[in-house]
């Protein structure tokens, strides 16, 4: 079989994605795994600091956008034009992938702020890649070496998560978890496990309504669809029995990802099941704080990168 054909995307240029792309493309862990293609500003690597050699002796080919101003540069700074040059990698990447020139995806950290200012009405990678190639039923699924966590909603406000849940919604989610295990990672009739929205999962209907009138449903149809589903349970005890269950169900970002973080943030993956190809990202944002300085760890880009690899070609062998 010919080597899978990875692309990955810088991000935002002022952030830490030009350093952790070369230092995983570095890794022994990684460096022979693919045919990598890295989509960005080349000037952006060689202006870091942090890697005097900039990509000189780097084994990957780059599809130079120069879209990055030379002029004031810096790194760690939230300005419009750099989340401009982070979505237009994206851009680049998904024309790739729809004209069956790559295989899977790797993003790198992009900036939300900057995206704003950019005037990009996305807050993120995964609503528009799902609406890019028109799949409706996306689940962003997050893991580490302890625990897989699914997300209802995603990057909303939490005063607005409530009026975002739907027996559909949830249902929707619990499919596309329990296909998207099976497809990409080849765990068969997984066990899954649901949290509740309220404390405690609202005991009963003593703190909130949502359990009975929205999650306990959703669980029982999915049940009904043969997925070995069950919950809701308390979010503040689920996650200490994360072994038993391939994956939990979030109702809401912080919900999932907090316990995730605290458990194995450094080599945590974002995956987004329900798309036709394999895309990973890091679970990290692009820490302007430390972007420029050698001080980046690229664990989370190298698990990515691997689980992408992996990924795709399970997808193949389907």
């Amino acid at each position: 079989m010919p080597k899978i054909r990875c692309l990955i995307t810088m991000g935002d240029p002022s952030g830490i994605g030009p350093e952790i792309i070369v230092k995983a493309l570095s890794s022994p862990q990684v460096k022979s795994l693919a045919d990598w293609t890295v989509i960005g500003d080349a000037w952006a690597f060689n202006k870091n600091p942090s890697l005097p050699s900039g990509r000189k002796n780097q084994k990957f080919k780059i599809i130079d956008l120069e879209n990055v101003p030379r002029k004031n540069f810096e790194f760690g700074k939230v300005r419009a034009e750099y989340g401009r040059a982070s979505w237009e990698y994206l851009e680049k990447a998904l024309e790739l992938i729809k004209a069956k020139r790559a295989d899977c995806l790797v993003t790198c950290p992009i900036n939300k702020e900057a995206l704003k200012l950019a005037g990009c009405g996305y807050r993120g990678h995964t609503e528009y890649i799902a609406e890019y190639f028109g799949v409706k039923d996306e689940v962003m699924m997050l893991f580490n070496r302890k625990l897989r966590v699914s997300l209802v909603t995603q990057h909303i406000s939490l005063k607005d998560v409530p009026g975002s849940l739907s027996q559909e919604k949830i249902f929707k989610i619990i499919l596309g978890t329990a296909e998207g295990l099976a497809g990409l990672f080849g765990i068969n009739h997984p066990k899954i496990a649901v949290c509740g929205l309220n404390p405690h999962a609202s005991d009963n209907g003593a703190i909130g309504e949502e359990e009975k009138q929205i999650i306990i449903p959703a669980i029982k149809k999915a049940r009904a669809k043969g997925i070995s589903v069950s919950g809701p349970y308390p979010a503040d005890t689920i996650f200490l029995k994360a072994e038993e269950f391939a994956c939990i169900i979030a109702m809401y970002h912080d919900q999932g990802l907090i316990p995730l973080k605290l458990t194995g943030f450094k080599g945590a993956v974002n995956v987004t099941l329900g798309l036709p190809f394999a895309r990973t990202s890091t679970a990290h944002g692009t820490a302007f704080d430390i972007a420029g300085k050698n001080a980046a760890s690229a664990e989370s880009l190298i698990q990515a990168i691997k689980t992408a690899i992996q990924c795709a070609q399970n997808l193949r062998k389907a």
